[in-house]
């Protein structure tokens, strides 16, 4: 069962009365693997040892395997409806980014989880767009691993 309970925001209307600024929620913890890295490398064609050689790694700069950065932004789709469910739209298109960090790594094995925090809402021909700037932290981490400021398109 669900830790957490997302927001759910009904149309333009809803996504209008959210409030600006403030966190929407955080999700549950997600367990990063050394799977999914060795998958997203197989993806993407990034084998870099630092994600795929557990042996070698142990003995580099981060004392074992870590997600790649783009696995780490690549888990927002994943993350932001356990924070806000958006309904009453006919389609949502993920726009881009405006701004993307990974201020820390992700050490494989570890749990991370997502903030979300409404940056603007912008009207759009047929909607609205979100700034969502979305923060992803290792639990027990100073620093987060990545912090994405996503454009999110919806349209009725």
């Amino acid at each position: 069962m669900s830790e957490v309970a997302a927001v759910v925001v009904e149309g333009i209307d809803g996504v209008r009365a959210l409030p600006i600024g403030e966190e929407l929620g955080r999700s549950e913890l997600y367990e990063v693997t050394q799977q999914a890295v060795d998958r997203f490398a197989e993806a993407t064609g990034d084998h870099q040892w630092i994600h795929v050689d557990p042996v070698r790694a142990k003995d580099g700069p981060f004392g074992g395997t870590i997600a790649h950065g783009y696995l780490t932004l690549s888990l927002i789709p994943r993350l932001l409806p356990e924070i806000v469910e958006f309904t009453g739209f006919g389609m949502v298109v993920n726009y881009g980014c405006e701004k993307v960090r990974f201020p820390s790594p992700v050490p494989v094995g570890s749990k991370v989880r997502a903030s979300a925090v409404l940056d603007a809402v912008t009207d759009v021909p047929g909607g609205v767009q979100l700034a969502i700037r979305m923060t992803i932290t290792v639990d027990g981490a100073a620093k987060p691993a990545c912090v994405a400021t996503i454009l999110v398109r919806h349209l009725v």
